[in-house]
């Protein structure tokens, strides 16, 4: 199924009904019907976004699906070089930039560049489809973060979203009053997700282009949003705003957060200053077409009320799998793994894609392979442990770097902490800790905190060097940076040679 009838099943039912910002779901179907017209008669390939968020995504998204040209929507804070060769990649292409970005974006070959999407100048009903319509078609393609090397392009085709929508949301399940805050990235698996489900459920879209969490709390107050999602290094800086101010959200009913590790204090921070709104723990991957695995607002509040050990950890899982979805956790020698045992995790379904451009990542089976590890509870609740590079091997034994960070940031001084593994002539690799402090720290802080692990942990994992900086980098999304943290050490380490 083609997503584009998706919106046209809304727009059918509702047409007068507010879809995104001030546009209804009549307008918005017109709309990416005239774009669609438009993208035909340019002959163009794929069909790119290069800006922040806004009311042009939803209407370029669904367009690209009429015309059935992928919709590539680009990461517009990258080097210019960056952006440069991520669209020579997509060329021949339209793309509508935004004013900051179109002399970034100018002279490639192969690139239309346009500061809105294109209108028809003929007759629509005469200009053929870019693709035809027999299963191979594209919906979209996103370049990877790049976590850990050059980002690939992974390949999302309709059948994987119409699955994941189908699965996940009820048709016009959305309350007129209902409305959902998009303040991620266009260019992140959730800014596509979002346009797909809200819409499909009749609610209603506002867009917060730029994040700060200031903007974000007055956002969600004046536009009475009731549904918003965020990523972990969003939601502690909107609770230190709430906190500080004494303020409250009383329309907002649904928040869920994922993309990165969520730290326990966090969560139960929300849960607390918050007590009216159901948190949703969301795990998905851009090969996935977004969520797998939820850990529901029952779940979260049954964890954090409970005195069982078993269920108050699940607060810092992702919760079970997707109906259609199966998770399978694997061990080093391929065989499934036992309850509590960590490997690397496994997912199939039909949302699933697990193809890039380069290469189709899935076996033979179905099953693709995320990279990241973690483990099952006896219920079934996945937790996650990390990426699976980022193993640190300690004298030949296996260390999280996340068991190491989860430790750290209990410590009421540390804002943020990072673990990773440094050669060492002894052990083959030590972990080294970076973390981000709270206010003035004595100056043997680094020792009291090694300390600290020490006594929750063990001597193996405790860090042989405790780093303190002023921020530590991440994606977007929350994802820790590790391999540019690794590249900033390892300068850092030759400066001090020098």
């Amino acid at each position: 199924m083609n997503p584009s009838l998706l919106l046209e099943m809304v727009a059918g039912a509702v047409p007068d009904r507010r879809a995104v910002g001030a546009m209804t779901y009549g307008e918005l179907d017109a709309r990416a019907t005239a774009v669609a017209a438009g993208l035909r008669e340019t002959g163009a390939t794929h069909v790119a976004f290069v800006d922040e968020y806004s009311d042009t995504v939803p209407v370029l998204f669904y367009a690209a699906q009429r015309a059935r040209v992928p919709f590539v929507p680009l990461n517009y804070r990258l080097s210019d070089d960056g952006l440069r060769s991520a669209l020579a990649r997509i060329a021949p292409a339209v793309v509508v930039a935004g004013e900051g970005q179109r002399g970034r974006c100018a002279g490639i070959e192969g690139i239309t560049l346009l500061d809105t999407p294109p209108a028809a100048t003929g007759d629509d009903t005469v200009a053929a489809p870019a693709q035809p319509d027999d299963g191979t078609a594209v919906s979209v393609l996103l370049f990877t973060s790049g976590t850990s090397g050059d980002p690939k392009i992974a390949v999302l085709r309709p059948e994987h979203l119409t699955s994941y929508v189908l699965s996940t949301v009820d048709f016009l399940s959305a309350g007129e009053d209902e409305t959902q805050l998009v303040a991620v990235p266009p260019y992140h698996i959730a800014g596509v997700s979002t346009v797909l489900t809200s819409l499909f459920a009749g609610r209603r879209i506002v867009v917060l282009p730029s994040f700060t969490p200031q903007a974000w709390v007055d956002k969600v107050v004046a536009e009475s949003v009731t549904h918003a999602m965020v990523v972990p290094t969003m939601l502690g800086r909107i609770l230190d705003v709430l906190e500080e101010q004494g303020a409250g959200l009383p329309l907002l009913r649904h928040l869920s957060y994922g993309g990165g590790r969520m730290p326990g204090p966090v969560v139960e921070r929300a849960l607390r200053l918050l007590p009216h709104v159901d948190l949703v723990n969301a795990y998905g991957l851009t090969e996935t077409s977004s969520t797998i695995a939820v850990l529901g607002p029952a779940d979260h509040r049954a964890a954090v009320d409970s005195p069982d050990p078993a269920v108050r950890a699940r607060l810092g899982s992702v919760g079970r799998p997707l109906p259609g979805v199966e998770v399978e956790v694997r061990s080093a020698d391929g065989r499934p793994a036992e309850p509590g045992e960590v490997g690397e995790v496994h997912v199939r379904g039909e949302q699933v894609s697990g193809e890039y451009l380069s290469h189709d990542a899935t076996g033979a089976d179905g099953w693709f392979p995320t990279r990241d590890r973690g483990h099952l509870d006896a219920d079934g609740y996945l937790f996650l442990d990390g990426r699976a590079d980022d193993v640190i091997v300690r004298g030949g034994e296996n260390l999280s770097p996340g068991e190491i960070e989860d430790v750290l940031l209990t410590h009421p001084q540390v804002a943020d902490a990072m673990v990773l593994g440094v050669p060492d002539a002894e052990w083959g690799e030590v972990p080294v800790a970076a973390v981000v402090p709270v206010g003035e720290v004595p100056a043997d802080f680094d020792l009291q905190l090694r300390e600290y692990v020490r006594t929750r942990l063990r001597s193996a994992k405790t860090p042989a060097r405790v780093i303190l900086r002023g921020s530590l980098p991440h994606t977007d999304t929350g994802k820790a940076l590790r391999r540019v943290l690794r590249a900033e050490l390892d300068t850092r380490v030759e400066q001090m040679c020098d």
